[in-house]
């Protein structure tokens, strides 16, 4: 039912805009209000917080029907998630009270501050420093790769509050676009989910209340590390998403299409392309809707399963809607079709949340 009610919607409210989204490189606000509307911005925050309470199998069934439609938008509901987890997992009672009721009501988005110029894979080489001040810490310092930057009202920031101790010098924080001292860089120009605003944040003596602190002082990179464990699926839903996107116009395009007296369908060759996606495009989807119930009982292996179902479903993605392009000919390699929208968008799957070379170390040394 859940399924059904998301693809409704992102069929008739997000589908429609989403080729002029990625054309205009603007941000996706249709999307962003059909999903506040029918309370699917920000499914996963809790009941006691004003949030729907989905747990991860039903978050992740919500970005992929939206990523069918427009991998941007579904950067809404996924981003939302990553930004916000490290409250839900780490949070006070108090900041989960303050952040997360507006996130649910849809009064602001959150997004989540970690990698810098100098610190992608490495994120514990980061540089943003958090200094304390009475009853406030000053952070100064540059994130870069932000989704949903200067859209959001609402950041999670990893930075540096003992130099000495590595990773575990490292605290969380809440940051709030209002904030003086917080400024964005320009959006960047990009291969895909251009909707989704990508952009470096500055922080220039950002003054916040000590309370804005997620967590005890030096544990922001393992919340950091274990919001990725859970949010690593919701990349997996995205990549789920576009890939079936991707199918389902090829699948209908085959029959359409006629070569040599026939609908191009009927030859085994292209049958066989069509077979191989979906069984793959299946395989993604039960690993990925496995890793999900892990990520809901926290089971012990999750970093391997949150980190394996990205990484396949992902590389799935990327297969899937080249061969997308490589059914449709000569149309798959233009604008007026879908199809090569799809596979600029499903680049990134393999890129953010860990590039999948990273995630093949996670894997190895979490092997189940």
């Amino acid at each position: 039912m859940l399924r059904e009610t998301v693809r409704a919607l992102a069929e008739a409210k997000i589908a429609p805009h989403a080729a002029a989204v990625d054309e205009e490189a603007r941000f996706p606000q249709e999307a962003l209000d059909a999903l506040t509307a029918a309370d699917l911005h920000a499914v996963h925050v809790p009941e006691e917080y004003g949030g729907a309470g989905a747990d991860a199998l039903a978050t992740v069934i919500v970005i992929e029907e939206v990523a069918r439609a427009c991998a941007s938008s579904s950067l809404i509901p996924a981003v939302n998630k990553l930004g916000s987890l490290p409250v839900v997992l780490s949070g006070s009672e108090a900041l989960k009270k303050k952040y997360l009721g507006p996130l649910a009501k849809g009064d602001g988005m959150f997004s989540y501050c970690l990698s810098e110029p100098d610190a992608g894979s490495d994120a514990a080489g980061m540089k943003t420093r958090a200094v304390r001040d009475g009853d406030f810490w000053v952070l100064n310092g540059v994130k870069r790769w932000i989704t949903n930057a200067g859209v959001s009202e609402y950041y999670t920031v990893m930075a540096v509050t003992d130099p000495e101790k590595r990773s575990k010098g490292i605290s969380a924080f809440v940051v709030e676009k209002s904030d003086e001292g917080v400024s964005f860089g320009a959006p960047e120009k990009k291969l895909g989910i251009k909707g989704s605003p990508t952009r470096e944040v500055y922080f220039d003596n950002v003054r916040i209340p000590a309370d804005r602190m997620i967590g005890e002082e030096g544990t922001g990179f393992a919340t950091a590390m274990k919001t990725l464990d859970h949010t690593r699926i919701t990349i997996a839903a995205q990549a789920l998403g576009i890939a079936q996107g991707a199918l389902d116009y090829a699948k209908g395009y085959v029959q359409e299409r006629k070569q040599f007296g026939k609908p191009i369908a009927d030859f085994q060759g292209v049958q066989f392309m069509l077979a191989d996606m979906a069984m793959k495009l299946e395989a993604a989807r039960q690993l990925t809707y496995s890793a999900a119930a892990k990520s809901e009982r926290v089971d012990g292996d999750l970093t391997f399963f949150g980190a394996a179902a990205k990484c396949f479903a992902s590389d799935v993605a990327m297969e899937i809607t080249t061969d997308a392009v490589q059914l449709l000919g000569g149309y798959g390699y233009t604008r007026d079709y879908p199809v090569e929208r799809m596979m600029r968008d499903a680049k990134i799957t393999q890129i953010y949340e860990g590039t999948n070379q990273v995630q093949r170390i996670v894997m190895a040394r979490n092997l189940p």
